[in-house]
């Protein structure tokens, strides 16, 4: 593997991420990022995603935006529950 000094990210060629590509995987699966270099330059940068930080919703969020009806858990009707059923 080939690494320069040009970016602050290690740099691999086409050749070699196509014949190894499980290990530059790895790599990022580790927090490694790399820039791809085609005929001598720049092509590609592949890098780990960023975590999404999953933050619970506010609870009423959607408060007056619709109304909940009375029968709203009442039994369906016999026709819907036989679609449901496949009959």
């Amino acid at each position: 593997m080939s690494v320069k000094n040009t970016y602050p990210l290690e740099e691999i060629s086409v050749d070699e991420i196509e014949h190894n590509l499980p290990f530059f995987l790895q790599r990022v699966e580790a927090g490694v990022s790399f820039v791809i270099i085609k005929a001598g330059k720049p092509l590609a940068e592949i890098k780990p995603l960023e975590p999404v930080a999953k933050s619970l919703r506010p609870f009423g969020l959607g408060k007056g935006e619709f109304v909940t009806p009375d029968d709203f858990d009442a039994p369906l009707p016999e026709n819907i529950l036989k679609e449901f059923e496949g009959r």
